[in-house]
């Protein structure tokens, strides 16, 4: 069954690393084979990674030569037009996104998962229509609009894995989370926390992005321009205790503040990487060691964990933020938005 209209789709390619290799390209419409379904992209939005992958600093990047380049971003969601043989989970008209790790369904994330990740080791889905394998799909909250639906695959499942599926401790009442800028990852981090009952305290260098960290709940707010060891202030608003979990986001000289302002045996979630390759000559083992801290990495999430955040999004009625909308023609200005740091909360290129 099809609701198929264009033969046709424009689809974004990156040969190799840099902007100037990011082109519109025009491509047939695939066609789903058996088990695979067909979407009409409606919006995708950007993650910081995507930049890293454009700049050449992102690892394990397919650039996909014998295809034309590499089909760019892992965020995406739209709407079902055909589906191939078998299917039997969706159907003309639902409303879905892409998995982040199409192979990875559930439980512990294993090596061979990383072989088919969305706009890194596997096309991306900053185009107009994208085949996906009927495991590699999910269907979107039913409170949710295309636009922020598109922003769940990473960014918020990242969050979500952190505070909710870490294997030690969700968060809860009565826990405090550290969460560091306002970032797309970290934004959802406040809501999924406030929403879980904790208490949130922010750190930003934008006293306006700590005013909308605020408004989203965070009862707390610390400038780190203002107070440079802000370890200091997270402290003082915990009574010397220290907070029960931290989103740490990889920025320069961050890691080392966390483990300071970590509760003994806390836990320090690794979201990112912002500043790669800065050094700040920190000695991490004895700042581990000393805290007691658990240091996880966290690498989005598995398609059990999405399921889960989508129904905690449908039953809190919770909303991503979304800073701003960009047309897909544009796709190249999201881009230096991003880069430009100005935003809070996601970017969402709108697919015509």
């Amino acid at each position: 069954m099809s609701t198929t209209t264009s033969k046709t789709q424009k689809v974004y390619r990156l040969k190799q690393t840099g902007f100037d290799n990011l082109r519109i390209v025009e491509e047939k419409v695939p066609t789903p084979k058996r088990g695979q379904v067909l979407v009409k992209l409606k919006a995708t939005s950007l993650n910081f990674r995507d930049a890293m992958v454009v700049s050449g600093q992102y690892p394990s990047v397919n650039f996909r030569e014998e295809e034309g380049g590499l089909i760019p971003l892992s965020d995406g969601a739209g709407e079902v037009i055909e589906i191939g043989e078998d299917v039997k989970e969706f159907k003309v008209g639902d409303r879905v996104c892409g998995t982040f790790h199409q192979e990875w369904q559930d439980g512990e994330l294993k090596q061979e998962y990383l072989t088919n990740v969305l706009g890194g080791t596997a096309n991306g889905v900053l185009a107009q229509y994208r085949v996906f394998e009927e495991k590699g799909l999910i269907k979107v909250p039913s409170n949710l609009s295309y636009e922020e639906a598109a922003t769940l695959p990473c960014a918020a499942l990242t969050a979500w894995n952190a505070l909710t599926h870490n294997g030690i401790q969700s968060v809860g009442p009565n826990q405090t989370v550290l969460i560091l800028g306002t970032g797309g990852v970290s934004v959802f981090g406040i809501q999924f926390a406030k929403a879980a009952g904790a208490r949130v305290i922010v750190t930003s260098s934008s006293d306006e992005k700590l005013e909308k960290a605020k408004q989203l709940g965070a009862s707390n707010v610390i400038n780190y321009n203002t107070h440079k060891d802000w370890h200091k202030q997270v402290r003082e608003l915990t009574n010397g205790k220290g907070v029960d979990h931290i989103l740490e986001i990889g920025g320069k000289g961050t890691l080392e503040q966390s483990l300071k302002s970590i509760r003994i045996g806390g836990q320090v979630h690794m979201i990112g990487v912002l500043a790669a390759g800065a050094s700040t000559n920190f000695d991490v083992g004895t700042g581990v060691l000393f805290s007691s801290a658990i240091l996880k990495g966290i690498f989005v999430g598995s398609r059990g964990m999405f399921e889960s955040m989508n129904k905690a999004i449908e039953i809190n009625d919770i909303h991503p933020v979304i800073d701003k909308v960009f047309e897909f023609n544009e796709a190249k200005e999201a881009y230096q938005y991003l880069l430009s740091q100005k935003h809070i909360g996601k970017i969402v290129i709108r697919v015509d």
